[in-house]
């Protein structure tokens, strides 16, 4: 199936998600922090990006920036409880696949995953 990594700090959210997602047959990374995240999305080079925003040592916007830095297609799923309208205002406008607050059900989980493993990446350009 895909590559999905999880940047969350809190590391019963890790082990619930990784049990959901190798489930449905997902091989699934995992970071506890914004610097881990970031040196495994550059090694792994997942499908899709589990991000938490309250992330330690790097907060996910700052880790979201960095990814649009290299990748402004690379489908990042923000899955955190800062919920007001500023940070939707920021990841949406950073370019993010979904928001999800934490506490939804992992069946919208699974739903919003599916969306963009299921929309085929974009034809890289080539120059002659």
């Amino acid at each position: 199936m895909a590559k999905i990594l999880v940047i969350d700090n809190a590391q019963n959210v890790r082990a619930l998600l990784g049990m959901r997602l190798r489930y449905q047959g997902h091989d699934v990374l995992f970071a506890e922090n914004g610097w881990k995240g970031l040196q495994l999305y550059r090694q792994e080079h997942p499908d899709v990006i589990l991000l938490d925003l309250n992330t330690p040592e790097l907060d996910g916007v700052t880790v979201l920036k960095q990814i649009r830095s290299v990748d402004l297609k690379q489908p990042v799923i923000v899955l955190t409880g800062d919920t007001t309208l500023e940070t939707k205002r920021q990841v949406r406008a950073l370019g993010v696949s979904e928001f999800i607050a934490k506490g939804s059900s992992l069946h919208l989980l699974g739903d919003t995953l599916q969306r963009p493993l299921e929309t085929p990446a974009p034809a890289m350009a080539t120059h002659r």
